[in-house]
């Protein structure tokens, strides 16, 4: 993913307004963010516990979705599979992120969901950068690439569920 300015981010949202994106918590380390490593630059928002933003690049154009999960989690004793990068975390390690959908469908109230890594690491799991609990990544036949061409394919799909890629 190429680096990406907070104009770039703000820009980018596709399902909330734009007052909505010029008011977001945008991460202040964008400058030592490993973006040669991301697939889509993830974050939480520090000020709303139930809120997190996702923005990837797809053909050149820069997509950005808010999402929404439950503040409140799962028992600790439950493991789950992230949809995207197929790492499984231990409690509360995935969760269901909805987002409004994109354009008339989300002003309506359609929503969307996927279950992903709650910190929103996928990128750097699949690439054994940052390394899940024991047992979170299980041992594939599939190279990391193709993983990677999984993990973006499984995002892309997500994204087209919410109708970010038309228009």
């Amino acid at each position: 993913m190429k680096a990406l300015t907070e104009q770039d981010i703000r820009a980018s949202f596709v399902n909330c307004s734009k007052g909505e994106a010029k008011r977001l918590a945008v991460p202040r380390d964008l400058d030592v963010r490993p973006w040669g490593d991301l697939d889509f630059l993830g974050w939480r928002d520090p000020a709303a516990p139930d809120r997190s933003y996702l923005v990837a690049e797809r053909d050149d154009r820069i997509i950005g979705v808010s999402l929404r999960f439950p503040s409140r989690q799962r028992g600790y004793l439950h493991r789950s599979m992230c949809s995207l990068c197929l790492t499984t975390h231990p409690g509360d390690g995935v969760s269901l992120m909805t987002a409004r959908k994109a354009g008339p469908a989300g002003r309506e109230g359609n929503s969307a969901g996927v279950y992903m890594c709650t910190d929103l690491a996928c990128s750097l799991y699949v690439r054994g950068i940052k390394v899940p609990a024991p047992g979170g990544r299980l041992k594939e036949s599939l190279t990391v690439e193709q993983q990677i061409e999984r993990t973006r394919g499984n995002l892309f799909g997500f994204l087209d569920a919410l109708g970010a890629v038309s228009g």
